[in-house]
């Protein structure tokens, strides 16, 4: 497989096979003992030459293991993984590129704990938008440490890998990281000429290819460029499509420097079709009060309910300027400064009740039109610091610096016409070429913006040889500003004619303070255990900038800031010599100060909710030798809501889409120096839709997703020395099952069926 690989050190030396070393220690003296009764004497010429020879002298590189990464990008994580506190994945480029992921939701998939999720009564195509630990965690995106904006879906072609940080993370990366953060790290120039490329096809009709330059323009300065274009269907869906281009040029001066620069952008053009889902009836778990509906049949899964004009079409720009001084041999001062922007228009088809009455080819399904004109707009600031050094004895590796951020979202709501008549599609065999009305923009706006100044402060301390400590404390000032205009109903303001557009703005601002305190202990060599416990703040707003004037509103400006508490007890290892590492831990996260329902009659609402989330989770990741590779994670979680009021949010309720189990695997072998074969399989229990106790599950419709099995394989041959093929397999079994369904029930997205994908891959 053709990975961009520095030739600036020397290939490490193969160890033997880790499978056969107990075998190999056994068989050692014995073989010795043989050489030596077999060796003919030697003369004495060879002898002398032998005693005069100089000391031969072993060279050894650094390990390349695909898979597994010691440490993370981010300048705040102090210590490597092994010695860092904290449940940390990272899914490195060259498993992407195994797998055929092009996204980032098809990368989290190496990861347990995360669920995938659609939204509200299927209006929504939100691009990532996904769970973490019970918590939504798509506003939680970052690259390169900066927050990314945006309902975009991400693509992978400019990503070096992929880094999940898990429980609450406000001390690294402010408000609302309530069960951690993704950041992606982006590819940089280095001083290397090398060039790779994937050109790909599966049987979706979808055409991908991909391109990766870099050169080395002189001893200190280097210049690389990313591009992708894919354009196509999407497999099993009719209608959909998933086309864009993306560009990422960076410059790189001073490498090899104590002063370094890096200049880079990236530009991402997507014009999809986006899937409106399917109705849910036939599925097992349906409900509908007509009794006609309890036993019809599954709608043809590849059918399309929207219409051949919907559309999504996304344009995403950012532009970094990264700066590094290295103050002396311990000390590096870093400046990254950065302006991103992004915006969405989108058109899509929901789906909602069901008309069955007389014969069921003319059976209808109600149809619903959703727009979307949204942009985001950041302009972000860091300067940081990093040090190693001693004090009275005690070593310590500090990281401190400050954040200017400004964050804004743009929102203009988009409807059909008040009076128009959006046609029904057939129930079974739905029309793509029926005329729908477009929506249009109706006056409604929501402009919402965050300022924050930030001050961060990490320090891992050695008290020992055997003991640490770690320490993260963050402050923040933010100020956010919404301003909507809405449009007036009968209902809320009779003495004004209805539509009558209604201006507002609401503001808040206030501090927060996060922090973390965890140790590590070295039980061997390559063994640690850990604890830490850790604090998030989610003040209101957080999400999408936008405030609201409603008493019962968690976005309202008199709520206090939900806060997120997490505790977790675990162990890391580096074992067969430091190829494969092995994680576990338990974890525990609590949320307070949610708002809850107290009368159902009145809609009144109190802040007292609290929720937990608990659960164990082991991860394992490396070479079994250096011709295997594997990649395996499996968490439980348990949610539990231990104090509200009614419905969803009374006491012992669980938390939506939150399964109790969750397994990933991925493993790869070289069968021959040209032959590599692998696969792996992702398991998700049932996921609760219905989640209130007191509810009678068998009038609910769709009260969750049934768990699933997915296998997916893969395999590759090097033709030469400069290309080589790899065939993906996703979805081995062909099985059907939920990917996504969303909250009334009504709606779902298909798990993809098989899917065959045939790359050639490029390298010089």
């Amino acid at each position: 497989m053709a990975y961009i690989r520095s030739r600036q050190h020397p290939s490490s030396t193969v160890p033997f096979k880790h499978t056969l070393i107990a075998i190999a220690v056994l068989a050692a003296p014995l073989s010795v003992q043989a050489q030596t009764q077999a060796e003919p004497q030697k003369s004495s010429q060879e002898q002398s030459k032998k005693e005069n020879a100089l000391p031969e002298i072993k060279v050894q590189g650094t390990q390349d293991i695909p898979f597994k990464a010691d440490v993370s990008s981010s300048s705040k994580l102090v210590k490597p993984l092994l010695e860092t506190p904290q449940m940390v994945s990272v899914i490195k480029k060259e498993l992407l590129q195994e797998q055929g992921a092009y996204n980032l939701m098809d990368a989290l998939r190496n990861t347990p704990g995360i669920t995938m999720q659609l939204g509200e009564n299927g209006n929504t195509a939100a691009g990532d938008t996904f769970q973490m630990r019970g918590f939504a965690t798509q506003s939680s995106v970052f690259v390169d440490g900066v927050r990314d904006l945006g309902a975009i879906t991400r693509d992978t072609f400019n990503v070096e890998q992929v880094e999940v940080v898990k429980g609450p993370a406000g001390a690294d990366v402010g408000r609302g990281a309530a069960s951690g953060y993704i950041n992606l790290a982006s590819k940089a120039a280095m001083l290397d000429d090398v060039t790779s490329g994937t050109a790909s096809i599966n049987n979706g009709n979808n055409k991908r290819v991909t391109a990766d330059i870099n050169r080395k323009l002189g001893d200190t300065t280097a210049l690389r460029l990313n591009v992708f274009k894919q354009d196509g269907g999407v497999a099993g869906r009719d209608q959909v499509e998933s086309n864009g281009y993306g560009i990422a040029p960076s410059i790189a001066v001073g490498l090899g420097q104590k002063s370094r620069a890096y200049f880079y952008s990236q530009h991402i053009r997507q014009n999809n079709v986006p899937d409106g889902g399917i109705p849910t009836v036939g599925l097992k778990g349906f409900y509908n009060a007509n009794t006609l509906l309890l036993n019809a049949p599954k709608v043809d899964s590849e059918n399309f309910y929207g219409s051949v004009n919907d559309f999504e079409k996304v344009e995403a720009d950012m532009a970094t300027a990264k700066f590094e001084f290295d103050l002396n041999d311990t000390t590096v001062l870093r400046n990254i400064t950065r302006y991103g922007q992004s915006s969405m228009k989108r058109v899509v088809t929901g789906i909602n009740g069901i008309t069955a009455t007389g014969a069921q080819d003319t059976w209808t399904v109600a149809r619903s039109r959703q727009g979307l004109d949204q942009s985001n707009e950041i302009i972000a600031n860091q300067t940081s610091i990093n040090s190693s050094f001693d004090t009275a004895g005690l070593k310590h590796s500090l990281s401190a610096g400050v954040e200017l951020l400004m964050e804004k979202q743009n929102t203009n709501t988009m409807a059909v016409p008040t009076g128009t008549v959006i046609p029904a599609a057939n129930l079974y065999k739905p029309d793509a070429n029926v005329s729908l009305p477009m929506p249009i923009k109706n006056g409604a706006t929501a402009e919402g913006q965050t300022k924050t100044v930030a001050l961060y402060l990490f320090d891992a301390i050695d008290l020992n040889d055997e003991w640490q400590l770690n320490t993260g404390l963050r402050y923040e000032r933010y100020n956010t500003e919404s301003r909507t205009v809405s449009l007036s109903t009968a209902a809320a303001n009779p003495t004004l004619p209805v539509g009558t557009l209604i201006p507002a703005k609401v503001t808040k601002s206030d501090d927060l303070l996060s922090w973390k305190l965890g140790s590590v202990y070295k039980v061997a060599k390559n063994g640690r255990l850990y604890g830490v416990y850790a604090t998030s703040l989610t003040p209101p707003g957080s999400a999408n900038f936008s405030l609201s004037s409603a008493a019962n509103n968690i976005n309202g400006p008199q709520a206090e800031p939900q806060k997120t508490t997490n505790l977790e007890l675990g162990t890391k290892w580096d074992l067969l010599d430091k190829s494969l590492s092995l994680t576990a831990a338990f974890y525990r996260t609590d949320s307070t100060n949610e708002i809850v329902q107290v009368d159902s009659v009145t809609n009144a609402f109190a802040q007292f909710g609290k929720r937990r989330v608990e659960g164990f989770e082991i991860g394992v990741v490396g070479q079994i030798n250096p011709d295997w590779q594997v990649t395996a994670g499996a968490a439980t979680m348990k949610t539990k809501v231990l104090q509200g009021s009614t419905g969803n949010n009374a006491a012992g309720a669980a938390t939506r889409w939150s399964p109790d189990l969750t397994a990933t695997l991925w493993s790869s072998y070289k069968v021959t120096p040209n032959f590599t074969i692998g696969g792996g399989l992702r398991y998700t229990s049932e996921q609760k839709r219905v989640i209130d106790p007191s509810a009678n599950l068998a009038v609910q419709n769709m009260p969750n997703i049934a768990s699933n099995w997915v296998a997916d394989a893969v395999a590759s041959y090097q033709v030469n020395r400069n290309l080589s093929l790899q065939f993906n397999v996703a979805n081995l079994t062909d099985k059907a099952y939920v990917n996504t369904l969303n909250n009334s029930g009504a709606r779902y997205t298909v798990g993809a069926p098989r899917t065959f994908n045939l790359s050639a891959n490029v390298l010089f």
